[in-house]
């Protein structure tokens, strides 16, 4: 037996026991993959109302964008600080996104034309 498969074997960094497997890894790209092939398949659909294809496209975004945080990002292995930073920073994020598309859209009736045109 090899030294590097002995020092594999016997995990002492507590850390490390707590990621997860290659399999593991394989399994969430696969589930990322489904996500992907349904958000291609939703937009292909030409029953439903824009709205709703809005929603369905920014749930499975959210899906796939949380998966690749938690798992490849490993934020779902490191310490909890970390973790409340992020989710801190994409809540403000949205938040302000949610309110310049507000001040454009419903306020403001859309984006003014372009200077010059």
């Amino acid at each position: 037996m090899s030294d590097t498969q002995t020092s594999m074997e016997h995990v002492t960094d507590p850390h490390m026991a707590d990621h997860p497997s290659p399999r593991k890894y394989v399994n969430i790209a696969v589930i990322l993959s489904i996500v992907t092939a349904a958000e291609v398949a939703v937009y292909y659909i030409s029953s439903l109302s824009r709205t709703v294809l809005v929603v369905l496209l920014a749930i499975m975004a959210f899906v796939k964008f949380a998966l690749v945080v938690a798992y490849f990002m490993h934020l779902r292995f490191d310490s909890r600080i970390f973790r409340r930073f992020f989710v801190t920073g994409v809540l403000l994020a949205f938040g302000i996104f949610g309110i310049v598309m507000w001040i454009f859209f419903v306020v403001g009736s859309g984006p003014s034309p372009a200077v010059g045109s």
